[in-house]
């Protein structure tokens, strides 16, 4: 990670809405190493008598030098909040034995566990709906120790740092059905709402975030590379909101997919979501795709897995996938794949109609009589 020294003009630019409660509680780390937070406040252009001020507020470019120049320092990530120093790389270690996951239930799974590796203090836990296609996943959080003055900058920046890095290995933003914070709502709780979106509950049992279960199924989309430049600015991912929303697209091409033979009006797509037409076809422009693309997408699939698994003649194969006539399901596939149908079927050794006992004809006939 590098540590920036921006001019003032840059530490100032932006909404100043970090509560000054959080860099009273990296100096506190400080105190507790015997250490002077002098250079560190200094650095982050945070003047010392404003530390005492309850209504006093920095921006997230303050925030991050201050919180990366006290990580170097103290050559601790956790900030002095547990019994042990978590050196400096702990969390990018963390990134890492989580990138090469599948999607992102095994990368959480993968956190929690290595988080364990590095402290007990607290723990984390992923707990996902008992169906996987409905309900809220969440993490939770259990305390093992007393984190005492730390405890709401600790609690808050470990579920940030998850949740920013989540996000990130998906590249999407992940919609919060509610987070629960063990402690009474501090004198700063309104500057939560860019923290955390979506509801947030004080003194509730435990630090929670809950979350769709669906988005458990979303495939890891990041790589090492990425990984390296994400590292170099870590720090705003636990003040920065993503935008995108990639669900949206996960769940239309997983109803597509169900049943790729059906109509699929953007009418009738946007009713099941519970959305509108319009912002349909906004959020899925956004991720730079549209309705008939992700149609042609489960079409294309679903005629491939037929074509290669079963011995349903091209014809029948055309009609599964929505087409009226075989002749523009072959125009089609061959726009999709550049080999004709019964082509495609050929040259991966599959199958075809008649070729077993009984059989009668050939797929490659009916799509040559269709096309004459």
């Amino acid at each position: 990670m590098t540590i920036l020294t921006p001019s003032p003009a840059e530490l100032s630019r932006g909404r100043a809405a970090t509560p000054m409660a959080f860099i009273r509680a990296i100096v506190l780390g400080y105190r507790r190493r015997g250490m002077d937070p002098a250079s560190a406040l200094q650095r982050a252009q945070i003047p010392p008598e404003r530390l005492d001020d309850p209504d006093a507020r920095v921006t997230a470019a303050q925030m991050e030098v201050m919180s990366g120049v006290a990580m170097q320092a103290l050559d601790d990530e956790a900030l002095a909040w547990f019994s042990r120093r978590l050196p400096w790389g702990s969390y990018g270690m963390l990134c890492r034995a989580s990138l090469t996951s599948p999607t992102l239930e095994v990368a959480l799974k993968r956190w929690c566990r290595h988080h364990r590796l590095l402290t007990e203090d607290i723990v984390f836990e992923l707990v996902p709906p008992r169906s996987p296609q409905r309900g809220n996943a969440l993490i939770r959080v259990t305390e093992n120790v007393a984190l005492g003055e730390l405890r709401e900058f600790c609690l808050v920046s470990t579920l940030r740092y998850l949740l920013g890095y989540a996000c990130w290995a998906i590249d999407s933003r992940i919609a919060l059905a509610e987070t629960t914070l063990p402690f009474a709502a501090p004198p700063h709780a309104d500057a939560y709402r860019y923290l955390f979106d979506g509801p947030v509950r004080f003194e509730a049992d435990a630090a929670s975030l809950a979350f769709d279960a669906r988005y458990l199924a979303l495939p890891v989309r990041r790589d090492e590379k990425a990984l390296q430049a994400m590292l170099q600015r870590a720090l705003p991912l636990t003040v920065l909101q993503y935008r995108r929303d990639r669900l949206l697209v996960h769940s239309v091409a997983q109803m597509l997919a169900a049943d790729p033979s059906a109509a699929h009006t953007a009418e009738a797509v946007a009713g099941k979501l519970n959305i509108s037409v319009r912002t349909l076809h906004r959020q899925l422009k956004e991720e730079g795709v549209s309705l008939q693309q992700l149609k042609n997408e489960a079409r294309r699939e679903r005629a491939i897995r037929l074509l290669l698994q079963t011995r349903k003649p091209v014809k029948q194969v055309a009609s599964a996938v929505g087409f009226d006539s075989e002749k523009s399901f072959a125009r089609a596939f061959r726009e999709w794949t550049g080999a004709a149908p019964s082509a495609f079927r050929a040259g991966a050794g599959a199958p075809t109609a008649g070729s077993g006992p009984g059989g009668s004809g050939d797929a490659a006939a009916g799509e040559g009589s269709a096309r004459g």
